[in-house]
């Protein structure tokens, strides 16, 4: 079976107050066949930038340890504290003696020395399905992936897709979170 592009996700939150409204919709994606959750990671860090880490999914806490976690095993973390993260080093490890490099020196990606102290962060590894075709035809046409992002709403504006209020608004609430 052919996976469709994955994508990690990283969100922060200052004072994250989880109502289930990500996991609803993040479950309405699954449902359309939009996006698959792979996996799903909470990350809170102390003030002290003690790390502690919770599976954000229905699995019980021992299933989650016997299936892995992809994120954590993406980002050299676990989900059974020292030794979980110890595990994670060792499949990279494993992974690079294979001759696999997921990230060059330059590329790498310190996804846990990015979230602030005394913060949370939701950890996303998403599957997206409605992709399939176009990545197929695109691979079919001879081409490949060069780069990808997100577009800031602020960028939006420079290129005339969203008004400034749109993108004011959008803007407040990224900021309002920050500094809350």
């Amino acid at each position: 079976m052919a996976i469709g592009p994955v994508q990690l996700i990283v969100l922060g939150f200052n004072h994250p107050e989880f109502h289930g409204e990500i996991i609803a919709e993040l479950e309405r994606l699954r449902e359309s066949d939009t996006v698959r959750v792979i996996d799903a990671l909470a990350v809170h860090k102390d003030a002290d930038g003690e790390i502690e880490v919770q599976h954000l999914s229905n699995l019980t806490k021992d299933d989650a340890i016997e299936l892995g976690s992809k994120v954590g095993a993406l980002i050299g973390l676990g989900i059974e504290g020292e030794e979980g993260i110890d595990e994670g080093a060792i499949a990279g490890a494993e992974a690079a003696a294979d001759g696999v490099q997921v990230f060059s020196d330059e590329e790498a990606w310190d996804v846990l020395e990015e979230i602030p102290n005394d913060s949370a962060a939701a950890l996303l590894l998403l599957e997206h399905h409605w992709a399939v075709p176009l990545r197929d035809a695109i691979a079919r046409a001879g081409g490949f992936r060069i780069s990808d992002g997100f577009i800031s709403p602020l960028d939006l504006i420079k290129i005339g897709l969203v008004s400034a209020e749109e993108a004011a608004e959008l803007h407040a609430r990224e900021k309002e979170a920050v500094t809350a």
